[in-house]
């Protein structure tokens, strides 16, 4: 009986390391892979938080400088999202702005719409080869620049998840910004510096700020004091020149 009971254990306990040293699966996309520029490949390990994040990642000179999009979540870079109308008792896609979601990208973007604003619409829509569904989990993304890149650059990315209150973030922070409330924490910019000189080096991007909570603007506030569970959108991202 105890020999059964120590197996049963032992057998127990292995199965609980097995799970531990299981190997985060990324799913692998593509963008802009028609192109003849460099190629880039960002890697993001999801977080405890991650839940259904809106991204977009860009290239920027080495003093920041917007250059080109390599990748937006689809709904931001077409201005339709899935979900936004429920009049006929199931959700139903359609045309909406979200100036909140991913501002700082938008403004450095720097493209006007039809409606004056910075973000794409059905009408301006950002290029297809660089929009795409937003990822379930943990992803590797494959990305290739318009031109080639020679010397030193900014990978850019921005990331933002609704309905991720904290103490400080409240839903009744700011009553009279209804986009604030379709953002919560506000978005957050990470950036890695890259040279082409040094291809193999896999670099870790770092939180360097978070936009403005209504996007109302674009700009970056570096005080990360009062961020938390956005922090653990992503565990770590890193992005490597090919």
């Amino acid at each position: 009986m105890k020999t059964r009971l120590f197996i049963a254990v032992l057998l127990v306990m292995t199965l609980a390391v097995s799970a531990k040293k299981k190997k985060e699966i990324f799913a692998e996309s593509s963008f802009g892979v028609n192109y003849k520029g460099t190629s880039l490949t960002i890697r993001l390990e999801k977080g405890k938080e991650y839940n259904h994040p809106l991204f977009a990642i860009w290239l920027a000179d080495e003093n920041g400088k917007f250059i080109q999009t390599l990748y937006v979540s689809e709904s931001i870079g077409k201005g339709v999202f899935k979900r936004v109308s429920r009049k006929t008792g199931q959700w139903l896609a359609g045309e909406i702005q979200r100036p909140a979601a991913l501002p700082y990208w938008a403004h450095q973007r720097g493209i006007k719409n039809e409606f004056g604003t910075y973000l794409p619409t059905p009408k301006m829509p950002e290029v297809d080869a660089y929009t795409g569904a937003t990822p379930l989990a943990s992803f590797i993304l494959h990305t290739k620049t318009i031109t080639r890149l020679y010397g030193k650059y900014k990978v850019m990315l921005e990331l933002n998840q609704t309905w991720d209150w904290n103490e400080f973030w409240t839903n009744d922070m700011y009553p009279a910004e209804k986009e604030y409330k379709t953002s919560c924490q506000p978005a957050l910019v990470y950036e890695a510096n890259i040279d082409t000189n040094s291809p193999s080096a896999e670099i870790t991007m770092k939180p360097i700020g978070h936009s403005h909570y209504s996007g109302a603007d674009g700009s970056l506030n570096a005080d990360l004091s009062t961020i938390t569970t956005a922090l653990k959108i992503a565990k770590k991202i890193t992005v490597k020149i090919d």
